[in-house]
């Protein structure tokens, strides 16, 4: 495992265990709030969030979160004896949330997951910079393989992918207006405006159209050691809010079917990710989809058909909840 890809995989454990630990103390509140009115402690004055150092969710006011930056590098502690290679840190997703569409069809709601380190959503920064591209003209894009603007098209396996956003509360019901914020890795396990600090590539921004559809047109994204292949979005209730850097209504990931990634990390351009796609290609012990259960692991796998010779095409079906 190369510098990078240790980087990466402390920022994702990292992330992960912020999370796991605003669920616990969220959890916690409720066993020990009336231990605590008893005893007469109260959180100081003004102060409504969670303990310092934990993050609890998003604030009702819809401001983005987690807060700025992070805590980058190892978790505390380090990595115990298991290392960055190591089992990671699990959240319980809790139950599965269904809906039922007027025909009969199930949508399922996608668990949260880590934005991961490089979003460059305006949640970090990069080169000591904060990393932010959702203000940026050119990024409502269909087209994202090459840089925001034009150029330095990167090169790939082609994936079409067609994603539809629906309300698993109201019946599964298409969720028109809605902004959707696509980033992932290139076929070296890269990322633009981190690893590649001068481009922009592998980054678009689509609003959904009447049936809650956005189109997007990307390659397959690479493999790096500590993750199986994925893709990130960020789901928004409106273009203005995605571009005004307000929370979205859903963080998650897109997982790449395994048949797929046979078939694309053949090609030499996949050369660095074929290296390790033989020790990530259990989805079940990834950091991220491993702990989903069965049904929302499907879910959140794109269905994909076509070949690597002409190109893939991936659909899915994002369910919100809440």
């Amino acid at each position: 495992m190369d510098r990078q890809e240790r980087e990466g995989l402390a920022a994702d454990l990292t992330r992960i265990e912020q999370m796991n630990l605003g669920r616990r103390r969220m959890l916690s509140l409720g066993a020990i709030g009336g231990l605590a009115a008893l005893a007469g402690c109260a959180a100081p004055a003004g102060r409504s969030g969670p303990p310092s150092g934990g993050w609890a969710g998003p604030p009702a006011d819809g401001m983005r979160g987690p807060p700025p930056g992070g805590r980058r590098g190892p978790p505390p502690g380090g990595f115990g004896d298991h290392g960055p290679g190591g089992p990671p840190p699990q959240i319980d997703n809790g139950p599965v949330v269904t809906g039922t569409a007027p025909n009969g069809t199930r949508c399922v709601a996608f668990a949260r997951e880590t934005e991961g380190p490089y979003p460059a959503d305006g949640s970090n920064t990069a080169r000591g910079q904060v990393a932010n591209v959702l203000g940026r003209s050119g990024l409502q894009r269909q087209d994202i393989r090459s840089d925001i603007g034009g150029g330095n098209t990167v090169p790939g396996i082609p994936l079409d992918l067609s994603l539809r956003l629906v309300d698993v509360n109201t019946g599964c019901m298409p969720l028109p207006g809605h902004a959707i914020y696509l980033w992932h890795c290139d076929p070296n396990g890269q990322y633009s405006l981190y690893d590649q600090p001068d481009r922009s590539w592998l980054r678009g921004l689509q609003v959904t159209d009447d049936n809650g559809l956005v189109r997007f047109r990307t390659i397959v994204p690479g493999c790096y050691m500590g993750r199986y292949p994925h893709i990130h979005f960020e789901a928004f209730t409106s273009l203005p809010i995605a571009t005004a850097g307000k929370f979205a209504r859903l963080t998650s990931q897109l997982a790449v079917p395994a048949e797929t990634c046979d078939a694309a990390y053949t090609s030499s351009i996949y050369a660095r990710s074929a290296r390790t796609w033989a020790q990530s290609r259990e989805i079940a012990r990834d950091m991220v989809f491993g702990d989903n259960g069965t049904e929302r692991i499907k879910v959140m796998t794109l269905e994909v058909g076509g070949s690597a010779a002409g190109g893939f095409q991936g659909s899915a079906v994002i369910g919100l909840a809440g």
